[in-house]
């Protein structure tokens, strides 16, 4: 089941960025960063903000079963001045225990259904230019890059803009 977060999800929040950023990222970022600074006393406070201010729409994906958070997400309006009509996925993470299960994909069908149902019709995703398993997933799901090009100030690495629609 999906669900809109809840302040009192943001340590499990926190904790599925760190560990799938961790493994998605681990030949792409700095072992110093990935296990000195980024971590889920640093991060839980951020997600508790952002799901207090509706900073991000930030939803959650937790079995029905088990009530266990195994992915996250941030939705809402695309914030590049030529796709203010659009709708954005700003981030993404899945736990790795439960990768290549289908949350992933039920995360991104939820996201366009959402956006969809809000009026849009074009998606936007930006996605690590290094990030091979990222823009496999995407790709495979309809998204092509559209040739916009910039750099993520928080890790100096370069994104690339992925749309469908």
């Amino acid at each position: 089941m999906i669900r809109k977060a809840k302040v009192e999800d943001g340590d499990r929040i926190a904790g599925i960025e760190v560990e799938s950023s961790r493994y998605a990222y681990k030949d792409i970022l700095s072992e110093d960063f990935l296990y000195r600074d980024l971590t889920v006393e640093s991060r839980a406070p951020v997600h508790k903000y952002w799901i207090s201010e509706n900073r991000f729409e930030e939803y959650v994906y937790e079995d029905q079963d088990t009530g266990v958070i195994k992915g996250m997400m941030g939705i809402g309006m695309c914030e590049d001045e030529d796709k203010k009509d659009a709708f954005e996925l700003h981030f993404l993470y899945i736990d790795p225990d439960f990768l290549r299960i289908g949350t992933g994909s039920e995360m991104l069908q939820f996201f366009e259904r959402e956006g969809r149902a809000r009026g849009y019709s074009e998606f936007v995703i930006w996605v690590l230019e290094d990030n091979d398993m990222g823009k496999y997933f995407y790709a495979k799901n309809g998204y092509v890059p559209d040739g916009k090009e910039k750099i993520f100030k928080r890790w100096n690495k370069r994104e690339i803009r992925y749309v469908k629609g």
